[in-house]
């Protein structure tokens, strides 16, 4: 073979592979992959929440019965204490004299009682023998039931004698946690002073918030009868979160709605009660309690990651037959957990892109890939089924500055976040 048939054989062989390398660039390369899943109806139970302020299911203020100096404390502040545990102590020597010469005065009465009626079995015979006369009998008689009275009297000073030793031991009212102690050893305290502290029950633990008049009465005239309103407010379920954003673990039951409106506010003051098991929940703490109001039925409810947010407005990537990508506006409705109700822009059945919307643009093709749910995401689905979804608070609850208990109610959970 020539010199030169070898040069037009390479020269031959680099053109076809320079042919066959531009046919390769010029392959378009695959779709990129996206999860997408099919858009659904479904019934979506829709939450409201309030402000909320916990308070004792009884709180007894412990106050002085007698006046007298105190002379001991016999609990510790914060501590549980049960119906008849002695808190304080109160000088008792006074009291001990007194019931002492109480039952002094009653032996006297009690003498005097039996003189009356020696006199008056003396005379009746006498009486009617003649030997005395009738005013005798009858002026024995009398002097009878005089001491008597006195012996009765008499009886009543010793028992309140005793009741006031008694008092000189300041006892708690009921089972709960006890306070802060208002007086000191050597103060003199009494019926009309400051409470020497109070005790309060606080398992269950009551939770005191506001409603406005309209969402009461959209409650209330909803049902045909009372029996029937209370039949279901019995079947409320409410959580309450802690101002460290934790759910409280134990499901509250409704307990009263207040008998006015506060003509000020025009919200009406609601309260449920609380499992307390190990006391943790302590009167005055502060946050927010939430329950499901309704049930929002055929709704579209898709994954918030499927959202975009362009300037204030809402956006959603969907899929038609031929897997090619397109935009369209929604309006979004109230916000369930991790998900959002979509009022316009798609419909039930459209294919919408769920992950990878930052690998396409409209008017490309995607290669759609089922969208999975993390573990975490269908064990928060599979608690909705069981019971009603639990939003998550977008942050913990705080007080706000000068709140009082019963500030009025925040709107309803959901909506444009």
């Amino acid at each position: 073979m020539t010199a030169h048939k070898v040069i037009l054989l390479s020269l031959a062989a680099l053109v076809a592979s320079s042919c066959d390398r531009t046919k390769e660039e010029k392959k378009a390369p695959p779709p990129p992959e996206v999860l997408t899943m099919q858009v659904k109806n479904s019934d979506v139970p829709i939450w409201a929440e309030w402000v909320a302020t916990t308070d004792g299911y009884v709180n007894a203020k412990i106050r002085a019965q007698v006046t007298g100096y105190l002379v001991a404390q016999n609990y510790t502040e914060g501590s549980f204490v049960k119906k008849g545990d002695v808190l304080f102590t109160i000088d008792d020597r006074p009291f001990k004299a007194a019931l002492d010469q109480a039952k002094g005065d009653l032996a006297q009465q009690e003498a005097r009682l039996g003189k009356a009626v020696i006199d008056v079995n003396r005379y009746t015979p006498l009486a009617a023998e003649q030997a005395i006369s009738q005013q005798e009998l009858d002026d024995a008689i009398q002097a009878k039931l005089a001491a008597e009275a006195a012996v009765a009297a008499a009886k009543a000073v010793v028992e309140n004698a005793q009741v006031n030793l008694g008092f000189t031991k300041v006892t708690s009212l009921i089972d709960g946690v006890a306070g802060l102690a208002n007086a000191q050893i050597g103060d003199l305290v009494g019926p009309t002073g400051t409470e020497l502290t109070a005790v309060s029950t606080v398992d269950p633990i009551k939770v005191y918030f506001v409603i406005s008049e309209q969402d009461y009465l959209r409650w209330s005239l909803q049902y045909k009868s009372e029996a029937e309103m209370e039949a279901k407010s019995k079947d409320l379920a409410f959580d309450l979160v802690l101002s460290n954003g934790e759910t409280w673990p134990h499901k509250g039951k409704f307990f009263f709605a207040d008998r006015q409106v506060d003509v000020r506010t025009g919200s009406i003051r609601l309260a449920a009660t609380f499992s307390n098991p190990r006391r943790i929940l302590r009167p005055g703490q502060f946050g927010l309690i939430r329950t499901v109001v309704r049930t929002q039925k055929d709704v579209l409810l898709v994954p918030q990651r499927a959202v975009i947010e362009v300037q204030g407005l809402y956006q959603i990537m969907v899929l038609d037959h031929e897997n090619k990508v397109s935009v369209r506006p929604i309006t979004t409705g109230e916000r369930i957990g991790s998900d959002w109700i979509i009022l316009t822009g798609v419909e039930a059945g459209d294919t919408i892109l769920v992950e990878g919307q930052q690998k396409v643009r409209p008017g490309m093709v995607a290669a759609p890939k089922p969208y999975v749910p993390s573990k975490k995401e269908q064990d928060a689905a599979a608690d909705d089924k069981a019971d009603a979804p639990k939003p998550k608070a977008s942050s913990p609850p705080t007080r706000p500055p000068s709140a009082p208990a019963e500030a009025p109610a925040a709107a309803e959970t959901g909506g444009k976040h």
